[in-house]
């Protein structure tokens, strides 16, 4: 067994190689993942083959997506097993098949909203579905808005504005829901999770979290929560210990259970640069992604061309 990280019921070791790439293969950023109901692995990324499917064991079963997405974001597979992949430079939605084949588009492909104008889409996020299947999009980058969808693609309502007041946001950069129809919205640059009703209504925040990038819980009543969270965004404040970057584990009301990674205190290097996508299959193990390079590049750090900064890690569950 290798390093044991984490605490209480929580606590995980890396698999080393998982996710074995054909041959010349290079992985892009990996900025989503999903798991199906067989424990495949959806792996949402900035390459030549967008959406790259493993295995529970890392084992490469197929590519596709090519010449479809143009930058990858989220990706959320809902109970029917359709996957829903959010390209936040497409300003799109897409509903498919696990094999690729598109089967609703929400949003118009290229043709952004007017920026923080509240319609949709403005470089949007990531996706979640209500116990009823409607569709929540979390948008995004270019405003501050939440999304509710019918399962068809029509808009039902939006909530949300610019700010910092609660049911406001600053990068809603996430989503996810639970069974009794709580949705969590990761406010990345207000450094919480809000909590929201299904019509929008606050109800309560999460803090003690550090640019949270990545959301995701099981699909049940009051679920537990990964959240992979970014560290300092820049230069001066890069070695600061105890703000990430990191896996944290919560409760539904947002209280920690275990984290993963970080500097612990003693300056020593996190086992993550940039967690932006994580995923948990039904034996209890969690993938995460990265979104390294870019993170790189934006503390000023020179980016290696010729490999690939770290940017996927299974970490499975300890008994």
């Amino acid at each position: 067994m290798g390093q044991v990280m984490g605490t209480g019921d929580y606590r995980f070791e890396i698999d080393e190689g998982w996710g074995k790439l054909p041959a010349g293969w290079r992985y892009g950023e990996v900025a989503g993942l999903a798991v199906d109901s067989k424990d495949r692995v959806y792996v949402f990324n900035r390459g030549q083959h967008p959406m790259i499917v493993f295995d529970r064991d890392g084992n490469f079963l197929r590519s596709w997506g090519e010449g479809l997405f143009v930058r990858a974001h989220g990706a959320h597979v809902g109970p029917d097993d359709t996957i829903y992949c959010t390209d936040d430079g497409d300003h799109t939605v897409r509903k498919c098949t696990l094999e690729g084949k598109v089967l609703l588009t929400i949003g118009i492909p290229g043709e952004p909203a007017p920026f923080v104008s509240g319609k949709p889409f403005n470089r949007c996020t990531h996706t979640a579905l209500s116990p009823s299947q409607e569709i929540y999009v979390s948008d995004g980058y270019g405003n501050a808005r939440v999304h509710k969808y019918a399962p068809d693609g029509k808009l039902l309502m939006s909530w949300g504005e610019p700010g910092t007041k609660p049911g406001q946001f600053n990068i809603v950069h996430n989503i996810c829901t639970d069974a009794d129809g709580w949705v969590y919205v990761a406010d990345r640059e207000n450094h919480r999770v809000q909590v929201f009703d299904g019509k929008g209504k606050y109800e309560a925040q999460w803090n003690n979290i550090h640019r949270p990038c990545g959301l995701c819980m099981p699909y049940k009543k009051q679920p537990v929560c990964y959240i992979g969270e970014l560290g300092p965004g820049g230069k001066v404040n890069e070695k600061m210990p105890h703000i990430g970057p990191r896996l944290s584990v919560v409760t539904h009301k947002g209280e920690l259970l275990s984290r993963i990674g970080d500097f612990e205190g003693d300056g020593k290097p996190s086992k993550f640069i940039a967690p932006h996508g994580v995923a948990i299959d039904s034996q209890g193990s969690v993938y995460v992604g990265e979104v390294s390079r870019t993170h790189m590049k934006n503390c000023g750090h020179p980016v290696p061309e010729d490999r690939d900064p770290h940017c996927l890690t299974k970490l499975r569950k300890v008994a």
